[in-house]
């Protein structure tokens, strides 16, 4: 049997495997009777209660919720630019096959960066690939007074690749690219990148349910460049705002709700002194996206009142790249989910799915939406279900 075959209670007990459910509720936090009613397919299963058992599994959302097997089923396309990745990265690390001409790849990181932030993971695969190696072969070659910038555009190469392989439900290449990333930010000299890098780190960490390393790594991405109150550069504002937000976002994934709304406030106050979105390497800070992830955090912590008054706070968020809202309007659809307005639900949720079906792919809350809309109109739940290839029981 196929694993979006089997139920979501069936895929819970299988992911357990020996422990018992008396450990895994221990573990995850959670009463043995949610435990049960969740095995037994009872009920739907709540973000926040998926997120305990996702952390207690070591195992992604979307492997419980059946949008992924364990070792992440992909297509051949996705395969073939995983193996190219994993591939340059290992090599370039390893100092092979950087004995090239160096070549102007600028444009080159640009363009792997904008697709990213569009949804086009496989295309943003396949320029981070070729990034990391130019980066390298220019780094091999570099005059020491240029070494230092070199280190950094390779330490941004790196961070790329690391980010597509995250996606991907590549771990192992995740970890091996943001600590190369890591390494070459820390050459580079540069405390705004090191922050950046130690962000998507904690990223990783997040994506692979090690909560506590990943509010760790978080706290040091925004403390290593906490502006002074005086300072008005807007670059570092937008910087720390992003990073200090997404802490936030890890301590509500933690439980910490405490923790979380200090930090959020800390963004809230980063974009007002700011005043607008600001756009950093091609990713906006400011009000729109504090809000944008002040929405995410109150559907986490089971607030979809919240989150919903929050969506109608603000009216514009073009700002905000493709990907970011693509997942405001996950987050929205879940929250309409929660307060069940299971067709208008299913109706957001298809929009994003029709519209950018590579993105819908490689994220978990499509399933986890699907599965618990199960009220909504029978012809959405198959239209939703064919595109993110997840089964509904």
């Amino acid at each position: 049997m196929k694993w979006n075959e089997h139920t979501t209670g069936q895929r819970i007990k299988l992911l357990r495997g020996a422990v018992t459910q008396e450990e895994l509720a221990e573990k995850a936090g959670l009463s043995i009777a949610t435990i049960r009613k969740a095995e037994q397919d009872r009920g739907h299963i709540s973000l926040p209660t998926l997120l305990r058992l996702a952390h207690a599994l070591g195992a992604d959302i979307s492997v419980i919720v059946g949008q992924q097997a364990p070792r992440r089923a992909m297509l051949a396309d996705d395969r073939t630019t995983l193996r190219e990745l994993s591939r340059t990265v290992h090599d370039t690390a390893a100092g092979i096959g950087t004995d090239r001409e160096p070549v102007d790849f600028a444009d080159d990181l640009v363009a792997g960066w904008d697709a990213y932030r569009a949804g086009r993971i496989g295309v943003a695969g396949q320029f981070a690939a070729s990034c990391v190696r130019d980066a390298a072969t220019v780094l091999a070659d570099a005059a020491e007074d240029r070494r230092m910038v070199a280190c950094g555009v390779l330490a941004d190469a790196y961070r790329l690749a690391a980010y597509v392989a995250n996606q991907l439900g590549a771990r192992d290449l995740a970890y091996a690219a943001i600590g190369h990333a890591a390494n070459r930010a820390r050459q580079g000299g540069d405390p705004v990148r090191e922050a950046c890098v130690a962000s998507g780190r904690s990223w990783v960490y997040l994506r692979d349910a090690r909560l506590d390393d990943a509010e760790r790594t978080a706290d040091i991405s925004y403390t290593s460049i906490e502006p002074a109150y005086s300072d008005r550069d807007p670059v570092l504002l937008a910087t720390y705002g992003w990073h200090v937000t997404f802490a936030a976002v890890v301590a509500a994934r933690r439980g910490n709700t405490v923790a979380a709304e200090d930090l959020l406030s800390q963004g809230f106050a980063a974009a007002a002194r700011l005043g607008r979105d600001v756009m950093v390497n091609g990713t906006a800070f400011g009000p729109a996206a504090v809000t944008a992830q002040a929405l995410g955090i109150a559907v986490s912590t089971g607030k979809a009142g919240k989150a919903l008054n929050l969506a109608k706070e603000v009216h514009d968020w073009s700002s905000l790249h493709q990907a970011a809202q693509n997942r405001l309007q996950l987050d929205i659809a879940l929250a309409q989910c929660d307060t069940r307005q299971y067709d208008t639900c299913l109706d957001t949720l298809l929009t994003v799915c029709k519209e950018h079906p590579e993105w819908v792919r490689h994220q978990t809350l499509p399933g986890v939406i699907a599965q618990r809309a199960g009220y909504a109109t029978t012809a959405r739940s198959r239209k939703v279900a064919k595109i993110i290839g997840a089964t509904l029981a």
